[in-house]
């Protein structure tokens, strides 16, 4: 794991909260942590890192958080795209799953990624937040999956002291992941139908 965004004494802390002990995972030599400054690296010093690391531990996981740090070392987004596009295939060739996370601008309406990352993933899942009912909630939904079927419903999904919890398709709403969802009835937007029984 290479992480940019977080302190690694706050990260155990919060993840071991969660049912994930990160620490106890690296004391026990199960898992490699390093924490990046992204100003002391050249974009080719830490896609080197990365490669390095991931040859010495023969790993078959690789995690970066988040390309937003990893942003902040590259001059222009083309040149992002390219170092991690050459990245991934060696860790593809190597047989390592890879697992880039991505920070998005904005919490509600819409929101845009700094850089754009969809063709080089397999698999690409949006964590967003949503209003409703005078709360802030939470929805996870497969964007993209290159190979084979995968599941198109959004669902809500906590984050609780027994771990990440995932609820039922939110089929009630409509415009979730505009951040500023519509209440349906009967498949029909509310406002809809209230003006459907007025001129009923």
């Amino acid at each position: 794991m290479f992480i940019f965004d977080e302190e690694l004494g706050l990260l155990f802390d919060r993840t071991k909260a969660m049912g994930f002990d990160l620490e106890g995972w690296r004391e026990a030599g199960r898992l490699q942590i390093e924490q990046v400054d992204a100003a002391e690296l050249s974009p080719g010093e830490f896609a080197y890192r990365v490669r390095d690391r991931a040859d010495r531990a023969q790993a078959k996981c690789v995690v970066i958080d988040s390309l937003n740090g990893y942003q902040a070392a590259m001059p222009q987004e083309n040149a992002l795209l390219l170092h991690i596009h050459e990245l991934l295939q060696y860790l593809n060739r190597q047989g390592a799953n890879t697992f880039l996370t991505v920070a998005q601008h904005g919490l509600f309406g819409e929101m845009k990624a700094p850089v754009d990352v969809t063709y080089l993933a397999d698999t690409v899942i949006l964590l967003r937040y949503f209003e409703a009912a005078g709360r802030v909630r939470r929805a996870v939904s497969v964007i993209k999956k290159r190979t084979g079927k995968h599941e198109d419903t959004i669902r809500e999904f906590r984050m609780t002291d027994r771990g990440l919890e995932f609820g039922k398709p939110l089929d009630a709403f409509q415009g979730i992941l505009r951040g500023v969802p519509t209440l349906l009835a009967n498949g029909t937007p509310l406002d809809q139908a209230a003006r459907d029984d007025d001129h009923g």
